[in-house]
């Protein structure tokens, strides 16, 4: 690692959908350096293990649920005495279906995850960093933001309203002390990856597995961006597939 991830020692983070992928990942690497880790998801029986291993505060929280959300803000102040991070990261990908024949009650189940979940965390923790003078807020965005894709139209449309929704709290909040960002990983080899993979539809879904990046990668990535050292990265996306931006983490295929 090719920074000072000691810049986090003693901040507390809370990290949505905390119990696979990129947000388990996560809170190991932010509670490695030192944090005070709330981790959330819709059931704490699926964060006892992480908890056990890292210490973290294991949060029952639905991302599509406002006021789980700020709850889950409210016990991290509780707990902590203040919110400096948050991690937007829990998110879904199906349906996968074409927009001609995709359940309209299953697209609004993605919205409310994806979308308005990135809104609940927005929502709950501005007010609460603003108070204190600052913190940081990372969504964990996707190439599919910018990309069109056959029967992504739930996912593709999700995150490029989270990453809008991203820019817009950079531009009301940077002036009040806040760290606004967002990071698009690339394909992951996680959970999500496999349900890709299954579904048989567009060109993701074809990518040989070993072309996947490790979750631990993004991990390090949310890292970094809650460090000085991305400043100038704030209000825009960080790319993993950027080589550059490997280099400066110190990842390598």
């Amino acid at each position: 690692m090719s920074f000072d991830a000691t810049a986090v020692a003693g901040k507390s983070a809370l990290i949505t959908g905390a119990s696979r992928g990129i947000g388990l990942e996560a809170a190991r690497a932010f509670a490695a350096a030192g944090a005070k880790v709330g981790i959330a998801a819709r059931s704490t029986d699926a964060l006892d293990d992480l908890a056990a291993q890292t210490g973290a505060i294991p949060i029952a929280c639905d991302v599509a649920d406002y006021s789980a959300v700020e709850r889950a803000v409210t016990r991290m102040c509780e707990e902590f005495g203040r919110l400096d991070v948050l991690i937007n990261n829990a998110g879904v990908i199906d349906p996968i279906a074409p927009l001609s024949s995709v359940d309209p009650d299953e697209f609004g189940r993605l919205i409310d995850i994806n979308l308005k979940g990135v809104l609940h965390g927005l929502r709950a923790a501005m007010p609460v960093m603003q108070a204190q003078g600052g913190g940081s807020i990372i969504t964990v965005g996707s190439g599919a933001a910018h990309n069109p894709l056959e029967g992504w139209g739930g996912y593709c449309s999700s995150k490029a309203g989270a990453w809008m929704l991203t820019r817009v709290a950079d531009i009301e909040a940077r002036g009040r002390g806040l760290r606004i960002m967002s990071l698009s990983p690339g394909t992951v080899a996680t959970d999500m990856q496999r349900t890709i993979k299954a579904s048989g539809v567009n060109a993701v879904s074809q990518l040989d597995w070993s072309t996947h990046i490790p979750p631990d990668w993004p991990a390090k990535a949310l890292l970094w961006m809650c460090t000085p050292d991305a400043d100038d990265w704030i209000g825009r996306e960080v790319s993993l597939r950027d080589e550059g931006i490997r280099r400066r983490l110190g990842l390598s295929a």
